[in-house]
């Protein structure tokens, strides 16, 4: 299931640690195999808990807890609104409304293209900047009016040809 260069990867990640703490990696592991994969399988989690020594729940565990890592094969662009309370205050569910429209899909779903996956997400740590997304889980688009999200769409999916 892990290839050899993943885990040269992970070794390097390991070596980061007390050998005793190695299992404090998990998160770097989960990243590297999202990256090279997509997403995060039960057999990677299994996998990673394996080199890791630790519980297969433990890593579960941190792969459900954070939304960074998909649990199953998403869209090319990953769009997460924030819909937590002060974002809601200020547009946020809006603006995941909007997206629905715009892009024919529910929260949670993907376009039948495989282009988008919307999601939302709590605290993004921008209240102040809301509506806020984060695209692909790096990029931060603050103060997301309906015009800013179709320039935004418009502009990947102009990307793309």
């Amino acid at each position: 299931m892990i290839s050899d260069s993943t885990r040269t990867r992970f070794d390097r990640e390991v070596a980061k640690y007390p050998a005793d703490q190695k299992q404090s990696a998990v998160m770097a592991c989960l990243a590297i195999v999202q990256q090279e994969q997509g997403f995060i399988s039960q057999e990677s989690e299994h996998a990673i808990a394996d080199y890791l020594g630790m519980p297969e729940i433990a890593v579960r565990e941190v792969t459900t807890f954070y939304n960074m890592y998909n649990q199953r094969k998403v869209g090319k662009f990953k769009l997460n609104v924030c819909t937590n309370l002060p974002c809601q205050l200020r547009d946020g569910q809006k603006a995941l409304q909007h997206l629905e429209r715009k892009l024919g899909i529910a929260m949670g779903e993907t376009t039948p293209d495989g282009l988008f996956t919307l999601q939302q997400s709590e605290c993004l740590g921008a209240c102040a900047d809301s509506p806020v997304m984060l695209v692909n889980d790096r990029t931060m688009c603050s103060f997301m009016s309906n015009d800013k999200l179709d320039q935004l769409i418009d502009g990947l999916k102009g990307a793309q040809g």
